[in-house]
């Protein structure tokens, strides 16, 4: 069974997701309060919080300065992109799955029951990518989805295994995402790159065949840059996969697994040791080890910080409890990201409104915020540079106006 990563071993949620308010098991974000931040009280914006030290600066005018901040997005997945919006869409393409066509109606199918129900009603998501056709669907409206959020770059985690042992033949499945990625930069300018993944609960099978599509260079896609591991770190050791991680990077491919979203520091340093992790997604408990944090900083290692997700999952207890703040405090390159934003009620511009009230960033801060990602990324040089140019022209003119 394929689970999202924020989720335990064979399906067993994490301890407190059936109490937790903030958890996607308990309650599906609503339309009027898919822009509260995990962590805020009801009504609560991030940005009118006191501890937003900007001065002159209100939280209106700052959320207004995020909106339109040309942003880089490292840590975002695939289907787990999929707003309601694309959902209906998929759904009217598959009438005979029971998933409503009606946006509106997928906010009462998308509240949970139990943790059993959860996994229905995932399930019954994933099953509506059937087809290149979906695949391509899903892709470019995820793309379109960024774009609006003035992201110009993003990486974007995919499962090929997942599609793929579901029955959509391979060539067809790279075929339909590479077909979106240059669609979308044509039409939105928005740049996506690829990072395959292990779904490291389906074990060494899944681990074998996702290297393969990665490495094979008759199969594997042009926009591909990385190499992952996502899915539960309970019971599943990151030492495991290195021969995996080896031939990625063997192939050209970047390392950037998961680790210590949910599990201790230790995992952190096998990500770092074995797989030899250029980016560490999540990260959360790293700030456990001063150690570690100062070997992250050291090394300019990123971490690939998802705020709101990790209050969903239970990973961090609440949002004033976030490492945010320790990891800027010891210099660790941050960067933030979304993970799955609808599944979370969230998007990139909302945790960067997160970020500000945890940081205290003003303007330029959260320019230099949108500037770590770009650096973070495997952008080449020159897309890089651009993106940096067009953050310092926004900003400058922001200020100026």
């Amino acid at each position: 069974m394929d689970v999202p990563s924020c989720y335990g071993q064979a399906g067993t949620p994490r301890p407190g997701a059936y109490d937790d308010p903030a958890s996607p098991i308990s309650r599906s974000p609503r339309p009027h309060d898919r822009r509260r931040p995990a962590g805020a009280r009801p009504g609560e914006d991030p940005l009118t919080d006191s501890s937003v030290p900007a001065a002159g600066t209100t939280g209106r005018d700052l959320r207004a300065f995020i909106a339109g901040l040309p942003k880089a997005e490292l840590h975002v997945h695939h289907v787990g992109s999929a707003s309601p919006r694309i959902v209906s869409e998929l759904a009217a393409r598959h009438p005979d799955s029971k998933v409503p066509t009606d946006p509106e109606a997928l906010a009462d199918y998308f509240t949970f029951t139990d943790f059993a129900h959860f996994i229905e009603v995932y399930l019954s998501v994933v099953d509506l990518i059937r087809t290149p056709e979906d695949v391509r669907l899903l892709t470019y409206e995820v793309a379109r989805d960024l774009a609006r959020q003035q992201v110009r770059y993003a990486e974007l985690t995919i499962t090929p295994f997942s599609s793929i042992r579901r029955g959509i033949e391979e060539r067809s499945f790279m075929a339909a995402i590479e077909d979106a990625r240059k669609a979308a930069e044509a039409e939105f300018g928005t740049v996506l790159r690829w990072c395959f993944d292990i779904p490291g609960e389906a074990g060494p099978d899944a681990a074998e065949e996702t290297a393969r599509l990665a490495t094979d260079d008759r199969i594997r896609p042009e926009g591909l840059v990385s190499f992952g591991l996502g899915g539960p770190e309970i019971g599943v050791p990151r030492p495991q996969f290195k021969p995996y991680f080896d031939r990625a990077l063997a192939a050209g491919l970047h390392s950037v697994p998961h680790a210590g979203e949910t599990t201790g520091p230790q995992t952190v340093w096998d990500a770092l040791t074995e797989l030899r992790a250029e980016r560490i997604g999540h990260g959360t408990s790293s700030a456990r080890d001063p150690r570690l944090l100062a070997h992250l900083a050291e090394h300019r290692i990123p971490l690939e910080v998802c705020p709101t997700s990790n209050i969903a999952t239970r990973a961090v207890r609440t949002l004033e409890e976030h490492p945010l703040a320790e990891f800027a405090r010891a210099g660790v390159l941050v960067t933030i990201n979304s993970d799955d934003p609808p599944m979370f009620g969230t998007d990139l511009n909302n945790e960067y409104a997160v970020a500000a009230r945890l940081l205290g960033l003003d303007e330029r801060g959260l320019a230099g915020l949108a500037k770590n990602a770009v650096e973070a990324s495997f952008l080449d040089a020159e897309g890089k540079a651009r993106i940096i140019a067009e953050i310092d022209t926004y900003t400058a003119g922001r200020l100026a106006s």
